[in-house]
């Protein structure tokens, strides 16, 4: 299965090397895509030297700092375009261990979407204060609850595995979410489409190095995308292909399936 690793970028000078250097121990033959946007710091001038040194190493360059939707929507469809059969969401800063790789590629054999869980048996955010978990967890909740056939344990989470197909499908043009609400719509959007989900656990580990990009704009875009759907003039629309899915989880292997009739 030909691969890529989409790796959106802003001020990652310190991280990018090791990180890069990490993923190629744990999964050698996928190529990586770097998605910088501009970063002060020079990390996409440091992207580009890699790049000439290694040939699985991929970049693109964007004018300024255009958010993590679209950096990843820009991924997409450069792995579409060329040809690669799966498309991993991973973060720059190492907070998604390039350890569990091996495990997304397995699984994702036998997916449509593998989702890194920190919220099945086997998953956890160790370093995390008793504030930040309140508002993940019940964020994830809260997503479960209002949205019609969500069944996802961790539909904020970030790392993550898209087959080719699923891209093809989910018409990425129409996504507008950014942060938290962006992963939540591509996994309903996944889910109510028909295809497999599959949930691994991972352990989630805070930033090495430099400063979270977590905000209170991006949690409270994710609270008003999931209202939106639930109760906008999507909801009708959502909720009609959701009352087709029959999701149910297998313990063993926590999957999520859905059987929309197209």
């Amino acid at each position: 299965m030909k691969t890529i690793i989409i790796i959106p970028t802003y001020n990652e000078l310190e991280n990018l090397r090791p990180l890069l250097e990490a993923v190629f121990s744990h999964a050698p033959q996928t190529d990586i895509l770097i998605v910088d946007d501009n970063s002060p710091d020079g990390t996409g001038a440091l992207a580009d030297s890699i790049s000439t040194e290694d040939k699985r190493v991929h970049v693109m360059h964007r004018a300024g700092k255009l958010g993590l939707g679209t950096a990843y929507i820009a991924g997409f469809k450069y792995a579409v375009e060329h040809g690669y059969d799966a498309a991993f969401e991973m973060d720059a800063d190492f907070s998604h261990d390039p350890r569990y790789l091996p495990d997304f590629l397995k699984a994702i054999e036998n997916a449509d979407l593998v989702i890194g869980s920190r919220y099945i048996q086997g998953g956890d955010t160790p370093n995390w204060s008793i504030m930040r978990r309140f508002i993940s967890g019940g964020g994830n909740i809260f997503a479960r609850f209002m949205l019609v056939g969500m069944s996802i344990h961790d539909c904020t989470a970030g790392y993550r595995c898209y087959r080719r197909e699923v891209l093809e499908n989910i018409d990425l043009d129409s996504v507008q979410s950014q942060g938290y609400a962006f992963q939540i719509e591509m996994a309903y959007r996944v889910l109510t489409h028909g295809f497999k989900i599959v949930e691994i656990p991972i352990i989630f580990m805070d930033r090495r190095v430099g400063k979270s990009k977590m905000s209170r704009t991006i949690f409270l875009e994710a609270f008003s995308y999931v209202l939106r759907t639930r109760f906008g003039k999507r909801s009708k629309q959502s909720a009609t292909s959701a009352a087709k899915i029959q999701p149910y989880t297998n313990e063993t292997r926590n999957e999520v399936t859905s059987g929309v009739q197209q």
